[in-house]
């Protein structure tokens, strides 16, 4: 990789869950950014199913364009933060009525940023985001998934050495 490095969040699949719950699920390893920008002109209390579930649980990956549930903390360097806006500012002309590439790419070069302020934790820290329309308004909230640290089984024995049983 060549020049500096930019944490970004990054697609990642877990389980077989997203390509079932959401209409076009992002592939691993896509750069990702929120995404709520998709529902400003939803009806978002008529919002069921799968398109319910982006709009809950969603980001959304910068090359399919398809969601995820969860992302993780990666390095993206230069190019690839470039070519992530580009692709953003290239889709909201394409499809969601950008006047001109200049506007396009000033929003794209915002969501990115918002997308790496996201991501101010150690690299392959995995981040879930939540969203409600409230009072006219999309309401986010991102947490940290921690792994879990409790042991998984208990002991069946343990040793003890002779005299102190």
């Amino acid at each position: 990789m060549t020049g500096l490095m930019t944490k970004l969040p990054r697609t990642i699949r877990l389980d077989a869950s997203d390509p079932a719950i959401f209409e076009r699920a992002a592939e691993p390893g896509e750069w990702a950014v929120s995404g709520s920008f998709m529902f400003i002109n939803w009806d978002l209390e008529g919002l069921t199913g799968k398109r319910r579930q982006a709009f809950a649980n969603g980001f959304l990956g910068t090359a399919s364009f398809g969601w995820s549930t969860l992302v993780v903390v990666g390095e993206a360097n230069t190019g690839e933060v470039d070519d992530m806006t580009i692709a953003l500012a290239d889709y909201f002309l394409a499809e969601l009525g950008a006047p001109d590439l200049d506007a396009a790419m000033e929003v794209a070069r915002e969501e990115v940023g918002f997308a790496a302020s996201l991501c101010d934790h150690p690299v392959n820290t995995l981040l879930a985001v939540s969203r409600e329309e409230a009072d006219g308004a999309i309401r986010e909230g991102f947490r940290v998934i921690q792994p879990k640290s409790e042991k998984l089984h208990a002991p069946v024995w343990s040793i003890v050495p002779d005299g102190d049983a």
